[in-house]
C-alpha cells in the first residue's frame, strides 16, 4: 500500500494541478454522506472543547475514500498544529486499501485550492491585492494558491500574535509578491481586491461597514455555527457563494446566524462550487462584492488523493 507523508504528498500535489483537479471534480457525479462531528470536551479549564470530523466519499467506478481529522485548538501552546488529518483511500470495486496519507496536508492544499477555484469564477480578473487573515498553517497555502489564480502582487497579513503574521511575510516575501505585516485591521480590508480569512475566531473579525465595492472575500476559517470571521453585515452586502449548500447551512456559523437572525434567507446562497463552471453564475458586475464561504467537503479530499496517488504511480522509477 502506498504511503505517503507531508514531504512527499507536497511534491505530489501541484497547486495549479490541483486546482484544474477540483474543477473537474466539482463537475462529475460524486457521492459526499454529511460530514459526522463529535465533540470531545477537553476536561481542562480554558482549553475549550475538541472535535472530531469523519469525512467520506466516493466515485463508483474509481475509489472511495474517508479522512479523520481533529481540530485542538489549545494546540497552539504546544507549538502543534489545532487541525490535524489522515486520509485513507481504497478501491471502489474491492475496497482493498490503495493508500495512507498525511491529511493535515491534504487538507490544507485541497482547500487553498478549493478558495483559488473560487477566486478563479467569482474574484475580479484584475485584483492584484490580497489580505489574509490569520497566520495557521493554512495562510502560506492560501496567499500561494491565490496568486496563481489572479495576478496578485501585493499581499498583507494580520494576525492576533504580530511576530507570526511577522515571521509569514518573511518567509513569503520575493521579488514577485511583496508580503507586509500589518496591524490596522480595517485599513487593510479597505486597501485590499481579495480578502482571505482562515481563522478560529468566534466573534468577527471583519466588518461589512469596512468593505467597499468589487471586493471579493474567502471565507475558510468557521465550521461549526457558533464560528464566525465576519459580521451580518458583510453577509448581507455581499453576493453569497458557497462550497456545497448542505454542508454551508449545516456548519458555517456566519450564515446560520444571519439566516437565525432573518439578515438574510437561504435563497441568498446564489451558487454552489459546482454551479460555477456552467457559467451561469457569475458576479454580477465589477462593483458587485463577492463572497464565498467554505467549511470543505470530502469531494476535494477525494479529488486531491487520486491525484497524488496518480502521480506516484506515473512517477515510479523503471
Amino acid at each position: 500500500m502506498l504511503q505517503l507523508d507531508a514531504s512527499a504528498l507536497a511534491l505530489r500535489l501541484n497547486r495549479r494541478s490541483l486546482i484544474a483537479a477540483l474543477d473537474r471534480a466539482f463537475r462529475e457525479p460524486c457521492m459526499v454522506p454529511p460530514r459526522q462531528k463529535y465533540e470531545l470536551p477537553s476536561g481542562q479549564p480554558g482549553h475549550g472543547d475538541r472535535t472530531l470530523l469523519v469525512m467520506p466519499a466516493w466515485a463508483h467506478d474509481r475509489s472511495l475514500g474517508i479522512k479523520i481529522v481533529t481540530v485542538f485548538p489549545e494546540n497552539s501552546r504546544r507549538n502543534l498544529p489545532a487541525v490535524q488529518a489522515t486520509y485513507l483511500l481504497l478501491d471502489a470495486a474491492t475496497g482493498q486499501p490503495r493508500a495512507l496519507l498525511d491529511g493535515t496536508e491534504l487538507t490544507l492544499r485541497r482547500t487553498a485550492a478549493a478558495s483559488a477555484l473560487a477566486s478563479m469564477y467569482l474574484s475580479r480578473a484584475d485584483a492584484t491585492r490580497l489580505l489574509m487573515v490569520g497566520t495557521g498553517n493554512l495562510a502560506p497555502h492560501l496567499i500561494e494558491s491565490h496568486a496563481l489564480v489572479r495576478p496578485v502582487r501585493s499581499v498583507r497579513i494580520w494576525g492576533r500574535r504580530p511576530e507570526r503574521a511577522a515571521a509569514l511575510a518573511d518567509r513569503l516575501s520575493r521579488e514577485d509578491l511583496v508580503v507586509t505585516p500589518i496591524d490596522d485591521l480595517q485599513a487593510a480590508v479597505r486597501w485590499a481586491d481579495i480578502v482571505s480569512c482562515a481563522t478560529l475566531a468566534r466573534e468577527p473579525l471583519v466588518r461589512g461597514a469596512w468593505l467597499r465595492s468589487g471586493q471579493h472575500l474567502d471565507l475558510v476559517g468557521s465550521f461549526t455555527a457558533e464560528m464566525r470571521e465576519v459580521d451580518d453585515e458583510t453577509i448581507r452586502r455581499g453576493e453569497l457563494y458557497v462550497d456545497t449548500r448542505a454542508g454551508a447551512l449545516a456548519e458555517a456559523g456566519e450564515i446560520i446566524g444571519a439566516i437565525a437572525r432573518r439578515v438574510i434567507e437561504p435563497s441568498a446562497i446564489r451558487a454552489e462550487l459546482s454551479d460555477l463552471p456552467s457559467g451561469r453564475f457569475a458576479r454580477a458586475g465589477d462593483d458587485s462584492i463577492t463572497v464565498f464561504k467554505s467549511v470543505g467537503t470530502a469531494l476535494e479530499d477525494l479529488a486531491a488523493a487520486e491525484l497524488a496517488c496518480a502521480d506516484a504511480a506515473s512517477n515510479v522509477p523503471a
